[in-house]
């Protein structure tokens, strides 16, 4: 009895090795899922071709930013590629070329090699509106996109020691002055101009508006005073914040990162949300490799922790998006951009 009994023992022992080694054979457990900190992380720290595709930068790889150093633009480009090396496998270097409302910098983006060693960030809708307003000779089919960086709304901002402490404050003395209020914008029709249009459309003011090159630019001036009011990004001022008051948000909802800002559609002016987003893009003709390898890449870098605590840090609201979603998006506010003939009476 004892040697039947370890006779069976012994073929239950194979039967079960068979199952184990038998290369059709299933496992007999799933593995452990990833926690949710681990399914966010990126799988590795290195170059993203070994993910993407067999394509890889093999020189340093030049980003251009439209705009000045030490613009909101810069200022969230720098975060993101001080991170991005190491799934990009070379430096990454940002070359500003500011001048034209951001038409410069987009020139020479569209005039470089595609060969994937240059790419550039769009910022929408200034980039669809250096197109309607005729600033240079390139339209959407000459970019590539590659991913989304940041979607950023819009807010109205007074220096800190301003007389106005709302909306109502502002919009009662445009009213009582006309002509007399000044707000500084990054250049005709780009998108700051574009909120302090819609506020003063909907309030029912006249203003005057003083256009800069750019962001940086356009609120040195107002906290020199030589300005009432701006509209800009949050990221924009993040290193200046004691020196600027928010009357409002330009969203359906408070930001959860200013739940004391009332919505300018809660003070009873333009309801809709307005802002931009950063966008990186190649010159028309990269490989669908290129492509691939960059949008693999900086979506890696946008869910590195590093990164993340970095972005918190400076106020940058990360919003990755692939190929497809930034190319529809950037084609959207294109047509947004041509709609707005309407808000300047035109």
């Amino acid at each position: 009895m004892k040697r039947i009994s370890a006779l069976l023992l012994a073929l239950v022992l194979l039967l079960s090795l068979a199952a184990c080694g038998g290369g059709d054979a299933k496992q007999s457990a799933a593995p452990a899922p990833a926690s949710k900190a681990e399914s966010a992380a990126p799988a590795e720290s290195t170059p993203a071709d070994s993910a993407a595709s067999e394509w890889a930068p093999t020189e340093n790889v030049t980003i251009i930013v439209a705009y000045k150093a030490g613009s909101g633009t810069d200022n969230t480009a720098r975060v993101l590629t001080a991170y991005a090396e190491k799934y990009i496998g070379k430096p990454v270097i940002i070359e500003n070329l500011e001048g034209g409302s951001g038409s410069i910098g987009w020139t020479a983006l569209q005039q470089a090699e595609p060969d994937g060693h240059t790419l550039g960030f769009l910022n929408l809708p200034n980039f669809n509106s250096s197109i309607t307003e005729g600033l240079a000779d390139y339209s959407v089919d000459d970019f590539t996109a590659i991913c989304n960086h940041v979607t950023e709304t819009s807010v109205v901002l007074v220096k800190a020691d301003s007389e106005f402490n709302s909306l109502e404050d502002l919009v009662k003395y445009a009213k009582e002055h006309p002509g007399e209020l000044k707000a500084s914008t990054n250049g005709k029709r780009a998108s700051n101009h574009i909120g302090a249009q819609m506020l003063a459309n909907t309030a029912e003011f006249q203003y005057v508006d003083v256009p800069y090159g750019g962001t940086a630019d356009q609120l040195l001036a107002l906290r020199q005073g030589e300005v009432d009011f701006s509209v800009a990004k949050v990221a924009d001022f993040a290193s200046f914040t004691s020196e600027v008051k928010i009357l409002g948000v330009f969203a359906a909802d408070r930001l959860p990162e200013l739940p004391d800002v009332p919505t300018v559609g809660e003070q009873g002016y333009y309801e809709n949300w307005l802002g931009s987003s950063r966008c990186i893009a190649a010159p028309a003709g990269v490989s669908d490799e290129v492509v691939a390898f960059y949008a693999k890449a900086f979506e890696q870098v946008m869910q590195d922790p590093d990164y993340l605590k970095a972005a918190e840090a400076a106020g940058i609201t990360t919003d990755y998006q692939g190929p497809l979603d930034t190319a529809a998006m950037i084609w959207q506010q294109q047509e947004f951009a041509e709609d707005l003939e309407s808000a300047w009476g035109a």
